[in-house]
């Protein structure tokens, strides 16, 4: 639990970074869009043939992925607040 916490913070943190919603999004959105985007990510992964495990590095890698994804997904259907 503490793991996903962690690893969830750190990819939504670095994700939100990527897609300049850093300043919308407090540090709770932040590990929320890590840790679903570490499914979507490792969703992902699998379509592409990829195994999705191997440390923290790589989930961390896989939960970017993912919630730049999520994201993007949520700028496209709520548009983006300014």
């Amino acid at each position: 639990m503490l793991y996903s916490i962690i690893v969830g913070a750190l990819s939504g943190w670095i994700a939100s970074l990527i897609m300049k919603t850093d300043a919308q999004m407090g540090w709770i959105k932040n590990i929320l869009a890590g840790i679903i985007g570490g499914g979507i990510g490792r969703w992902i992964a699998g379509l592409a043939g990829f195994e999705a495990k191997g440390g923290m590095v790589n989930d961390i890698i896989v939960g970017i992925v993912g919630a730049v994804v999520l994201i993007w997904l949520v700028n496209m259907i709520f548009g983006r607040k300014r």
